[in-house]
């Protein structure tokens, strides 16, 4: 469905995006393209999809989500939104009266955010309306009209008289009847993709493409085609498959199929791993959480990737699948060299298994980034101890952003194993990582800077466990 026709589809290819159907071929226009990476959050749309608690409408960047990953969903632009008797919608009213827009080219994708989040929460907090924002940028620098907008919505209106809402049930009744686990399969003399119909459909189309693209949430696959203008055919795509977006809770921990999206698993993280809040919440822009998957995030195998640092320090454990059979592995081990996984011809990684914490575990994990916000880290470090009597007797340092992979500081680690953990055995373990790491200098931080800032998180780590707050000590950069 867009907006409020049936839309059905035959000449498409993998890497057509939804920012150039609308734009192009619908002459939808107020969904703009300005960075064509899922950054600035100027193509904003909202995608609503069948989940576990009924329809959910969530923003995503639709310069990175391809067409063939939206069978059998509800895509909404701008030019839905109308308000009672022909006037304005709240959401564009209350941006009027705050005057939140400046040149003007950035309030569309602001609209859809906003709308996103007044239909989840009609009064939200100030620290609620900057993360729903994340993914937008403001060139003219104008966010503070924009978050009074934001609290004014509701003066002009009420999410249950929303035009979303008033047809949920008939959405919902629509996109019901087509969720009926069918496959597609849609082939031209140069393109070529599926929607496999379950998992099982899924490992036996990889045994036929063994070098297939599979697409979940293209956070990362967008920017192949939309910066680096590479064919991905034949193409996967995974998102439409339920069994791969649970998540099983059991007495040892959380098991999620691959396809969890970081909004799926925020309220996980805040039940089960509250240490991880304020990181998982600088995962992307609102954007990206939305449509990122935890598993795409481990599979790719970047050495910045956000989560498997984290999940390297929680002990977790990925299953991956080929045909019928499974194999289980450490995530540590997953990562093999750059661009090298352990992941054969026709494998997918199917689920992940994250233990839960023991008692008299300490556990954090810090990114440090250029900017604080919707960016990629320059280093990631994350951390777990258990303490007996003051002496240390299990520790995993795990980093991202110092290594050819995601890797553990196994020469500091050693250092600390059975020491007492105070501030000389921390220093050792500091000095010891210059053995685990010969990180490189790039556009994101120069080697030393990386260096530095690995072993001054371990000091922060260290000072959060015996309850002090990280001394900030200002420095002369050359």
């Amino acid at each position: 469905m867009l907006n409020d026709q049936e839309v059905t589809l035959y000449d498409v290819t993998s890497s057509d995006t939804l920012l150039d159907y609308l734009r192009l071929d619908q002459r939808l226009r107020g969904t703009k393209e300005g960075c064509a990476e899922g950054d600035c959050g100027a193509c904003t749309v909202l995608i609503g999809r069948l989940g576990q608690n009924g329809l959910i409408y969530e923003s995503v960047n639709a310069c990175i989500r391809f067409v063939a990953s939206l069978d059998g969903c509800h895509v909404v632009t701008v030019e839905h939104l109308r308000g009672r008797d022909g006037r304005l919608h709240p959401v564009q009213q209350a941006l009027v009266d705050e005057h939140g827009s400046q040149c003007g080219f950035c309030t569309p994708g602001f609209v859809m955010s906003l709308y996103g989040l007044w239909m989840r929460s009609a009064h939200p907090a100030v620290e609620e309306v900057e993360q729903a924002l994340q993914g937008n940028l403001c060139r003219c620098t104008g966010y503070e009209p924009i978050i009074k907008a934001a609290h004014a919505i509701s003066s002009h209106g009420s999410p249950e008289m929303d035009v979303l809402v008033e047809e949920r049930k008939r959405m919902t009744g629509i996109l019901t009847s087509w969720d009926d686990e069918t496959g597609v399969e849609i082939k031209s003399d140069t393109d070529h993709f599926f929607l496999p119909a379950n998992v099982d459909d899924l490992s036996h189309l990889l045994q036929q493409y063994p070098k297939a693209t599979i697409v979940a949430g293209s956070t990362d696959v967008g920017l192949w085609v939309t910066k680096f203008m590479r064919a991905i055919t034949p193409a996967v795509f995974i998102g439409n498959l339920k069994q791969l977006h649970r998540i099983d809770t059991d007495a040892d921990g959380i098991t999620l199929g691959a396809g969890v999206t970081y909004s799926d698993f925020t309220e996980v993280v805040a039940k089960y791993f509250p240490q991880m809040n304020e990181f998982w919440s600088r995962i992307g822009g609102e954007q990206v959480r939305n449509m990122g998957t935890i598993g795409g995030n481990i599979a790719n195998g970047s050495p910045i990737g956000d989560t498997p640092p984290a999940l390297i320090a929680l002990g977790a454990t990925i299953t991956v699948r080929r045909a019928a059979d499974r194999r289980s592995l450490p995530l540590q081990d997953y990562f093999i060299a750059y661009g090298e996984q352990d992941r054969k011809p026709g494998e997918f990684l199917e689920s992940i298994h994250i233990p839960f914490l023991d008692p008299d575990d300490h556990f954090a994990v810090h990114k440090i980034s250029k900017r604080r916000d919707e960016d990629i880290s320059s280093v990631c470090g994350s951390f777990r101890i258990s303490l007996q009597s003051n002496t240390v007797t299990s520790v995993v340092l795990a980093f991202g952003g110092m290594a050819a992979t995601p890797k553990r500081a196994a020469a500091a680690e050693s250092a600390l194993i059975g020491q007492a953990w105070n501030e000389s055995a921390v220093d050792k373990a500091v000095a010891a990582m210059a053995e685990d790491f010969q990180p490189i200098s790039d556009m994101r931080a120069s080697a030393s800077y990386r260096a530095l800032v690995a072993g001054n998180l371990l000091k922060r780590f260290y000072r959060e466990t015996i309850g002090e707050s990280p001394r900030i000590q200002r420095i002369q950069v050359a």
